[in-house]
């Protein structure tokens, strides 16, 4: 099989950097030749140096009528890839494209979005549906060039509704990553109670895991399913989520450990709505040996909640 990344977004929004700068140089990127189709020029092109370097054949289309069974087949029996990039036009529909008769050795390995962060509040108001159409497919969408006023947590939320298994990074214009902060959250963390949506779950955990302080003797309601280790005290459970980070295969369950003041029965994996309190207590951390002190959940109430239509949620 030969796995096919799918570059989109709109013109000029940085799709030819990340394919050269961030795609190409990833280490499942296969030893070999690469074919790469241009679906629209951009204003920043790949020169015959770094092609020849990167043994990457280039071919051009300008129409989406072009993408013929017959064009795919012909140019995998010419060149022979290991796998395929595709830089997709922005302006082309990514869902009717999608359904298009690929090879049957031709495998979507990964659909990567990029977009212009300073123009993105104008493109959103003006210009929304096909907008939405270049992201709402994506595994990774990359908001780039975002200068400081940038509204992050407006966008992230509009994101998260129409694609919640999207992993979402902002960089800034020199084009390092902007670290994760309060103007970030999809809720309003000065709030002493906090109601995780679902699409919030994983950006919840890894933020209060790195920032617990944010959220001590603040009430915290969320589904979780429920879970209890071999040896775990009844008065202690681990009410979590299936977290994937940016593929299938890294999916983990996460969740903290939760205290009850009575033993607690429950089915292994069965559903609630979890309302407690965030507190920590102190730990031996297992690595150092060290005294610290550790996330725990105070359960207020335990409500049996229905499967919800996706069990897994993402950071």
């Amino acid at each position: 099989m030969i796995p096919v990344y799918l570059c989109t977004g709109l013109l000029d929004s940085g799709k030819t950097s990340f394919i050269r700068e961030t795609l190409m140089e990833q280490d499942w990127i296969e030893e070999g030749r690469t074919l790469l189709i241009l679906c629209e020029e951009g204003e920043i092109e790949l020169d015959e140096a770094y092609l020849r370097k990167k043994k990457i054949t280039a071919v051009i289309i300008e129409e989406p009528e072009q993408f013929t069974p017959a064009f795919m087949r012909e140019k995998t029996e010419l060149v022979k890839p290991r796998q395929i990039v595709i830089e997709f036009n922005g302006m082309w529909n990514l869902q009717e494209f999608l359904k298009s008769d690929f090879p049957k050795d031709w495998g979507l390995a990964g659909i990567y979005s990029t977009v212009d962060g300073q123009t993105v509040e104008i493109v959103m108001n003006n210009m929304r549906n096909l907008f939405m159409n270049q992201l709402i497919e994506s595994d990774l969408i990359v908001v780039n060039r975002c200068a400081p006023g940038v509204n992050r947590a407006k966008f992230r939320k509009a994101i998260k509704l129409q694609n919640p298994n999207a992993q979402l990074i902002f960089e800034a214009p020199d084009g390092s990553v902007i670290s994760f902060s309060e103007e970030d959250l999809p809720y309003d963390i000065s709030k002493d109670e906090l109601e995780i949506q679902d699409i919030d779950y994983g950006t919840w955990y890894a933020d209060a895991f790195e920032n617990p302080g944010r959220y001590l003797h603040k009430r915290i309601t969320f589904l979780a399913q429920l879970f209890r280790p071999v040896g775990m005290p009844r008065s202690l459970f681990v009410p979590g989520r299936q977290v994937m980070a940016c593929c299938a295969a890294d999916i983990r369950f996460y969740g903290f450990p939760c205290r009850s003041d009575q033993p607690l029965r429950f089915e292994q994996r069965s559903w609630a709505t979890v309302t407690a309190e965030f507190s920590s207590e102190k730990k031996r951390d297992p690595r150092t040996g060290a005294s610290i002190q550790a996330p725990v959940l105070r359960l207020i109430s335990l409500t049996p909640a229905e499967i919800p239509e996706n069990e897994v949620v993402t950071l």
